[in-house]
């Protein structure tokens, strides 16, 4: 998959990233891409069951090539967490508030939202969506100096 410029700005049609989901959390992906201009990576359908470390491996190989965001989306969120994780330079916040996905951008800048698709509600997602994208990392020095320390 070849992906041009991709711009952050909810007032643009911009790509904004990428989003994936495991069968569990197709519902919410599939909503979460009728509001948001995101390349969608898979899963296709909530009937084939998949294993989760599969797209949060492939989401989380090209947030890090095209320097951009992504969203991932299980029934928990956990599993893809832990999965997303495990890459370097990959910071994957499981986010059930607006304040979570607040927090995670200004203090640890998150790079991938992970969303639990059983148990957020649609337009709660859409506005923990909106809180990530439009957030800023701080840039404080004692946050950097802690996001180094990840990476180690």
């Amino acid at each position: 998959m070849k992906v041009k410029s991709l711009k952050h700005s909810k007032k643009t049609n911009h790509i904004l990233g990428f989003i994936a989901s495991d069968h569990r959390g197709y519902a919410l992906k599939e909503f979460l891409k009728a509001k948001f201009p995101l390349i969608d990576l898979g899963t296709n359908s909530c009937d084939k069951k998949v294993d989760y470390p599969d797209y949060a491996k492939k989401l989380s190989k090209y947030v890090l090539k095209e320097k951009s965001f992504g969203i991932l989306i299980c029934g928990t969120g956990i599993g893809m967490s832990i999965a997303a994780n495990r890459n370097k330079g990959i910071r994957a916040a499981l986010c059930h508030t607006t304040t979570d996905a607040a927090i995670t951008r200004l203090h640890n800048d998150a790079n991938v939202l992970v969303l639990a698709g059983e148990y957020t509600k649609p337009k709660d997602a859409e506005k923990i969506v909106e809180v990530f994208f439009e957030t800023k990392f701080s840039g404080e020095e004692r946050h950097k100096r802690r996001i180094k320390k990840l990476d180690k």
